[in-house]
């Protein structure tokens, strides 16, 4: 049996913070604020991995307001949840993932952010998908004052 579960994350850009997506640095002026680093890209697999598995949401699991959590890196937090999805038996079967971005332009960075998350989930490149869409300048992530992610993941169930 297969499972599907969906993931969101979205992250107000701020001066002065690295600006980390998928694991890679971009080159930018700002970055995700946040509690861990503000990976918003590995925060939405997260959150779509642990819905598939029926085991709750990232805050459950990594709770913002913990200061054990302050600062964390997004891939440490995942890696967690990949080695507890295997020892359940699931098997990650793909990713597809959107990144709603004015800028930086991702383009230059999808093949490196498609490898690192592949190698983060013990995948083949070719099951995680990797999409960009601005905002057409309308709201907060049009004006580059947000970023977010969308995203989706499918499980092979252990029975």
């Amino acid at each position: 049996m297969n499972r599907i579960g969906q993931g969101f994350d979205l992250h107000r850009l701020v001066p002065g913070r690295p600006f980390l997506l998928g694991g890679i640095e971009l080159e930018a002026d700002v970055g995700p604020e946040g509690h861990s680093d503000g990976d918003v890209l590995l925060h939405a697999i997260t959150d779509a991995l642990l819905g598939a598995a029926g085991l709750g949401d990232i805050g459950d699991w990594f709770p913002p307001g913990d200061a054990a959590y302050k600062g964390a890196n997004s891939a440490d937090l995942l890696a967690t949840v990949v080695a507890r999805l295997s020892a359940d038996g699931w098997r990650i079967e793909n990713v597809d993932a959107t990144v709603l971005l004015e800028a930086p332009k991702l383009y230059p960075y999808k093949a490196q952010i498609r490898e690192r998350v592949a190698a983060l989930l013990g995948l083949t490149v070719d099951r995680v998908s990797l999409k960009a869409k601005t905002m057409e300048r309308l709201g907060p992530i049009g004006q580059g004052e947000a970023v977010a992610a969308m995203t989706s993941a499918l499980l092979k169930s252990p029975t």
